[in-house]
């Protein structure tokens, strides 16, 4: 649906901005657009889809922040890898620390 709404907004942009009718044509459209955004109607459309869009971001954020508990990029990305946390687990087991000499 967003992409049909994309794509007639997109044409009456175009017929516009490319209409050979000239100035008075030009006047006549932009009024029935003005017309049409200020209605009633289409503001209150728009609020309900904008509380809407507000809505279904913060539950994708949450969800999200339930499988992906990282705080920021940085802590995301100082994470140890797979071969890291292996050579961990497998120091622990063994009772030997690893060697920090190389940081």
């Amino acid at each position: 649906m967003r992409y049909r709404i994309t794509f007639a907004a997109g044409l009456a942009v175009g017929y516009v901005l490319g209409a050979k009718a000239g100035k008075a044509r030009y006047d006549q459209i932009a009024h029935a657009a003005r017309r049409v955004a200020e209605s009633p109607t289409v503001q209150e459309t728009a609020g309900l889809v904008g509380a809407q869009v507000s809505n279904a971001g913060k539950a994708v954020y949450t969800r999200v922040g339930a499988r992906v508990p990282v705080s920021s990029l940085r802590d995301y990305l100082a994470r140890p890898t797979t071969e890291e946390e292996a050579e961990l687990r497998h120091d622990r087991a063994n009772g030997t620390r690893p060697d920090t000499s190389e940081q």
